[in-house]
């Protein structure tokens, strides 16, 4: 089997899809952070519109994006220890597939414990 050309250790595997994922979600977290500091400066012009605003965002709707927004900020969490790992530990580079399971498995835990209760708010629940 062929060397591969350089550079190409994450082209087409896990590591570009980890890769793809970090650079998404920290878009989305972005635009979250932009429009939340955009509606929390609204108190500042007007607590009236503030509080308009704020009211539109208690809807099922909201309720499922806020579970995307944390699902983004565990994920983008996780994975970035795991590219600090990557790109500062010698063996890093090794051990970056098993890492990414890790990291699946650590997102997949931490959204079976939020998501329940959450969505149990969001759909009126307790």
């Amino acid at each position: 089997m062929p060397s591969a050309p350089a550079g190409t250790l994450y082209r087409g595997r896990e590591g570009m899809w980890s890769w793809v994922a970090h650079r998404v979600t920290g878009v989305l977290i972005f635009f979250f952070l932009l429009v939340h500091v955009l509606d929390t400066a609204l108190v500042r012009v007007s607590p009236e519109a503030y509080n308009a605003v704020i009211g539109t965002y208690k809807n099922p709707i909201m309720g499922l994006g806020e579970a995307g927004l944390v699902a983004a900020i565990t994920f983008h969490a996780f994975n970035g220890v795991r590219i600090m790992l990557v790109d500062f530990w010698a063996k890093g580079p090794r051990y970056q597939r098993v890492m990414l399971w890790v990291v699946i498995g650590l997102f997949v835990v931490t959204m079976a414990g939020f998501l329940p209760r959450h969505l149990s708010h969001v759909f009126g629940g307790a």
